[in-house]
């Protein structure tokens, strides 16, 4: 039973509900087994909880 866990900034719940509907199809298709097997987990972080390049993201 795989388990996925992306991290990421906010995002729409459309959008996650369409990455999670892709990570499921890329398991299934790759390794044969059912959707129902397929877990994925988005955690998301607040954009003034990270930082790139030493700016925080919130600050962009």
């Amino acid at each position: 039973m795989p388990t996925v866990t992306v991290q990421q900034g906010p995002r729409s719940v459309e959008l996650k509900r369409e990455l999670v509907k892709q990570i499921t199809d890329a398991f299934v298709d790759a390794y044969r087994i059912p959707a129902e097997t397929v877990t994925v987990w988005i955690q998301e972080v607040p954009t003034d909880s990270w930082g790139v390049a030493g700016t925080l993201t919130a600050d962009k």
